[in-house]
């Protein structure tokens, strides 16, 4: 009897694992924009280190960016602790890097944030974990989601799985997969969730967040594993923006094959000064090898970025309107 007890016990584990990977539907969050219809927020990555290496300074000039344009929330590209993620939902190094770092009134609103490849280095299970959420209200990380904000739409993409040098040489490092493996199911499986969430999105903004970059001229350059699996979906759903983090700099890079906007906001602690890539320098509007962060502010018509220094400083800024769609939709 206790056998076949062990026996089914065991058939509804394989089931249930099944059901995770054969969702065919990404979890949703609703966050409507202001009253006037506009949707700001600020873009931050690679950045949890008990404030070293500048991530105080950083976190000072968020707020204070924040405050004047009257943020929604605050996007996180991932690497949100360092070295190697949390050891625990207990983890010390998640008030230290987080709730004692980012103390300004502007910055007490709602974290989105997903998973970096250091991230995955320690208990990857406890940055997802609700434990969290009721230590710092602001937490919210988990491996791929959406948020609606009415004029648009975020699709957080769980992009470390896709890399397969940390399964072939992973180093000295370990990597915790559970809820990824078998992994070429995961990717495929949330490649299919995601293509379906933005085939059925209506938003006038399409952004999708990730935290290895499909275009970079930074340390760690393109991801060929996005660039020939995810790259072709956002291409073919009239995504307007991808944003990663990954490469600890700031940058905006064109695609030559559609309108996106590859945005890297990595710089958010620890930064690599002079390493920078000339290999691939085909639609790079802006380079920077400095700490600090973005801004995104929307309108139903209209898109502005801005890139800030540690000091504050405009370092660039990016605006684009799709005024003439809205009045000559394409029937």
């Amino acid at each position: 009897m206790v056998k076949w007890v062990c026996l089914l016990t065991t058939t509804v584990m394989i089931v249930a694992v099944s059901l995770l990977h054969t969702s065919a539907e990404l979890e949703r969050f609703e966050h409507p924009a202001k009253g006037d219809g506009t949707l700001t927020f600020l873009v931050v990555g690679d950045w949890g280190r008990r404030g070293d290496f500048n991530q105080s300074q950083v976190a000072f000039q968020m707020g204070k960016i924040g405050d004047e344009l009257d943020i929604d929330f605050v996007v996180s590209t991932g690497d949100n602790f360092y070295d190697n993620g949390l050891n625990g939902e207990d983890d010390s190094n998640f008030h230290e890097s987080f709730s004692n770092i980012y103390t300004a009134k502007s910055l007490q609103k709602q974290w989105f944030s997903v998973l970096g490849n250091h991230d995955y280095r320690g208990d990857a299970v406890a940055q997802l974990s609700p434990l969290l959420r009721k230590i710092d209200s602001r937490w919210l990380c988990l491996r791929s989601f959406v948020v609606n904000a009415e004029i648009a739409e975020l699709f957080f993409v769980d992009t470390t799985p896709f890399v397969e040098e940390y399964f072939t040489s992973p180093e000295d490092h370990t990597y915790d997969w559970r809820g990824v493996s078998p992994v070429k199911s995961y990717t495929a499986n949330l490649l299919k969730d995601l293509e379906l969430a933005l085939k059925e999105s209506s938003a006038t903004w399409k952004i999708v967040v990730g935290h290895h970059a499909i275009r970079s001229v930074g340390h760690h350059g393109d991801t060929q594993e996005l660039i020939d699996q995810l790259l072709p979906i956002l291409q073919a759903n009239k995504v307007d923006i991808y944003m990663n983090g990954h490469d600890h700099c700031l940058e905006r890079i064109s695609d030559q094959k559609s309108p996106i906007q590859f945005l890297t906001s990595g710089a958010g602690s620890k930064a690599w000064r002079g390493d920078v890539s000339t290999s691939n320098n085909a639609g790079v509007n802006f380079f920077y090898d400095g700490q600090g962060f973005m801004s995104v502010k929307l309108t139903q018509s209209d898109v502005e970025i801005v890139f800030y220094d540690v000091f504050g400083r405009l370092l660039h800024r990016w605006t684009m309107s799709k005024l003439q769609d809205l009045l000559h939709p394409v029937i």
